[in-house]
Parts: structure tokens; sequence; C-alpha cells
């Protein structure tokens, strides 16, 4: 029978979602609620709420390309500096390959005859050397405009979530009432995945997500009550 690897394996695509998703669900929510407890008109939220996710997916997709873009220049930097080493210390390079091959419990000849082959080819030396000792994958060079894009698009989605019932209920209490119902079981799902996806237990990460968003909210809320 063949054997499945059954590990749920995290891509930068749904690292991304989860940034941006995150925030959009909880910042949003906290605002709409604060100001569901200071002012009389759901329109004054709805703006509110718009500027912010507007201002917010900006601020998170601007970080989120900045991120991308320090990981893209310091593999840049690294694979210069690898070349030139390879050029001008060659030995020295030879040994730390061989160091590597050591570590695994390879026999000298073995050792000695993987650093020689390797050696004959300067890209492939040098990308073994990115890899394996310096633990450096080549990076998308779309990546930072894609984590932009991603982490933005997620905030956006996320923080129509709790927005969502001001646009169509007048009254801020009642809409917010919808509200939190909406949003934390969509904190509680969101949670559930985010959990799965990083190895944590599934339902414990659910339920804590979902009461960081409520204990956001609330304290929102109970501080615009307590200055109103």
């Amino acid at each position: 029978m063949e054997h499945q690897e059954e590990h749920l394996e995290s891509s930068a695509w749904l690292t991304d979602i989860v940034i941006g998703m995150s925030d959009g669900l909880t910042v949003p929510f906290a605002l709409a609620a604060g100001l569901s407890g200071a002012v009389s008109s759901t329109g004054i939220i709805v703006i509110a709420g718009i500027a912010e996710i507007a201002a917010g997916s900006i601020a998170m997709g601007l970080g989120g390309y900045l991120a991308g873009k320090t990981e893209i220049d310091h593999y840049n930097s690294e694979l210069k500096r690898e070349y030139r080493e390879v050029e001008q210390v060659p030995e020295k390079e030879k040994e730390e390959v061989r160091e590597f091959f050591e570590n695994l419990g390879l026999s000298k000849d073995i050792q000695q005859q993987a650093v020689e082959e390797i050696a004959k080819d300067k890209q492939k030396w040098v990308d073994f050397m990115m890899k394996y000792e310096l633990g450096l994958d080549k990076p998308d060079p779309k990546r930072a405009t894609k984590s932009a894009m991603n982490i933005g698009l997620s905030y956006v989605v996320g923080g129509l979530v709790p927005l969502s019932p001001y646009f169509f209920i007048d009254t801020p209490v009642e809409a917010l009432k919808i509200s939190v119902v909406v949003t934390l079981i969509c904190l509680f799902i969101f949670g559930y995945f985010k959990s799965r996806m990083t190895g944590i237990h599934p339902w414990a990460g659910a339920l804590r997500v979902m009461l960081i968003g409520a204990v956001a909210a609330g304290a929102a809320f109970g501080v615009a009550k307590i200055f109103e």
C-alpha cells in the first residue's frame, strides 16, 4: 500500500491570508463596537469603518510588500557573497561542504567524492551553500507584490464581515448584536483552520481567536460608553 503523508503544508499564500484576515476581522470589529456605544447613527460607523478598512489594508499590504522585498534583497546579497567566497576561498567552502556530509554520517571517501562532484559546477555549488549552509531558498521575484495584494485583499474581506450589518440596520446597538454573532462565528471558523495550518489543536485555537476578538470588541464598546 502506498504511504501518504498527512502533514498540512503552509504556503506563503496561506500565510498572507492568515495575516490579513486576522487583523481584518478583529480591528474593524473593535472599531464598530466602540462607535456603537458612542454614536446614534450607523452611517457614521459605516464611513469610519470603510475608512479604517481602506487605511488598514494599505498599511498591511505595504508591510507585506516591504517584508517580501527585504527577503529578496537579503537572498540576493547572500548569493553575491557566496559567489565571491567560492571564487576567492574555494578550499574553505569545500571544507564547509565536507562538514555537511560528515554530519550526515557519510564515510570520508564518500564525503570527498561528493565535495568534488558539487564543486565541478559553480552555480550548483553556490545553490547548495545557499540552501544547506544558510538555509535560504530562492524567493519568488514577484513575492513582494503578491504578498501585498494577498494581505491587503484579505484585510478588506475580513473587515467587511463585522461592518456588513451596519449597511442594513439603522440602530447601532441592534446592528452590533448581529455583527457580534456573525463576526464571532467567522473568527471561530477562521481560528479553526488557522490552528490546523499551524499544527495547534484546532478547537482550542478557534476558541482562543474568537475570545480575543470578543474581548477587543467588548473593551472598545465599554471604553466608548464610559467616555460617552
